[in-house]
């Protein structure tokens, strides 16, 4: 199978390439490599400004299937090409990648021509950012479990929205949320929900409170609804489940390419950190070179399943190759360094924040454990694939 780019692929890698050094430069030059997975606390300001950066260069919305909202459209080759673009010039991780790959795309499927006009415009601009209201403390895999209720006000005929989200990413940056709620009094499972969009700047209202994490960030957060008006309900009262996994199925292909040339610098940072140990060691060389082998299979994998809108177990294969290929970088990271490794660069004060005591691969390694969790464990993706690509038995309930 040929994985090259033609001509105009590259055509477009040339001009991409030139925008982003025109632009990288003075306040988004300090940005350059802040943010993503583990650090989503750093440079936010700064990052906030290049969304906004972007949106002027037509650089958001790539991927819609709808175009004439601010954003330019590429083909799917012309989106990986950018993506690497992007990645490889280390620029500043997106704050409005959860607008931008799963909203707008649900809004353009099941919204309404009001919904797409009102919305779509302030995402591709880099004005608006977005936040995702489905997990909650008792359902996280188990999203069909949701408690959080929207009722409508007598008084308005408004629909109000009260209770948690968890893990919400981006929460203290976002303007908006979109949120899976029950609608109905007393449904259960999957019937009764509506997918609902609610503004976050409602004082006493909308609460977001940091998780701190082992690795001394926060860039999770529980969210406190507590009467919040959700401005627009999206595909209609009662489909919010129809409307929650589409959102779900447009989680594929090209991000992922995206995140293993984070991945690659990652890991070559590892291997340079091997050669320096001067301690020749043939097993964790062996291992080294495995991590190495399965980042190029991923790779092909995903060019292999690009696009690959019907098959439904290619979002899951991705998404357990890289949890345990990225969980076993941090712990390689951590071998590499030895008995080094248990220690911070410093003792730590009262005052100090946690995450100064750390280095970059003690933090890949702690951040590194949630990752066959988050996003879809380990055991649901097997049992999506088991059920949905194999046709196995469901698990008894």
């Amino acid at each position: 199978m040929d994985f090259s780019f033609g001509a105009e692929a590259e055509e477009l890698r040339g001009r991409a390439r030139a925008w982003l050094t025109g632009h990288l430069v003075g306040p988004y030059e300090e940005a350059v490599g802040l943010g993503g997975p583990g650090s989503e606390h750093e440079g936010v300001g700064a990052r906030r400004a290049w969304e906004r950066e972007l949106g002027r260069g037509g650089w958001i919305g790539t991927g819609w299937a709808e175009e004439g909202y601010g954003n330019r459209r590429l083909s799917l080759t012309g989106q990986v090409v950018w993506a690497e673009e992007y990645a490889a010039a280390r620029a500043p991780a997106r704050v409005g990648h959860i607008g931008e790959n799963l909203l707008a795309p649900t809004l353009i499927a099941y919204g309404s021509r009001e919904q797409k006009d009102r919305f779509l415009p302030a995402i591709a601009r880099g004005e608006e950012l977005w936040c995702q209201g489905y997990s909650e403390p008792g359902a996280g895999s188990d999203l069909a479990g949701v408690r959080t209720a929207a009722v409508r006000d007598p008084a308005d005929g408004r629909l109000r929205v009260t209770g948690q989200k968890i893990w919400t990413s981006l929460a203290r940056e976002a303007d908006w949320c979109f949120v899976l709620a029950r609608t109905e009094a007393g449904s259960r499972r999957h019937h009764g929900l509506s997918f609902l969009l609610v503004r976050m700047d409602q004082p006493g209202r909308v609460e977001v409170r940091p998780i701190r994490q082992m690795s001394g960030t926060a860039e999770f957060n529980e969210v406190f609804f507590d009467g919040a008006v959700a401005e627009e309900v999206v595909g209609g009262e009662g489909d919010g489940w129809t409307v929650a996994m589409g959102l779900l199925a447009l989680e594929r292909g090209v991000s992922t390419l995206v995140q293993q040339i984070g991945f690659a610098a990652e890991l070559e940072r590892v291997v340079r950190a091997y050669a320096a140990s001067g301690a020749p060691d043939p097993v964790l060389r062996e291992r080294l070179v495995r991590q190495w082998a399965e980042l190029r299979t991923m790779r092909w994998n995903a060019l292999r399943t690009l696009g690959a809108a019907g098959d439904a177990g290619a979002p899951s294969v991705a998404k357990l190759l890289w949890g345990g290929w990225h969980r076993r970088l941090g712990e390689l990271a951590v071998a590499v360094r030895g008995a080094r490794a248990t220690a911070g660069p410093g003792p730590w004060a009262p005052g100090v924040p946690y995450e100064l005591g750390l280095d970059e691969e003690q933090r890949l390694f702690l951040f590194t454990r949630a990752d066959t969790i988050y996003g879809g464990s380990d055991e649901i993706q097997r049992n999506i694939i088991a059920e949905r690509v194999l046709g196995l038995p469901k698990e008894p309930r």
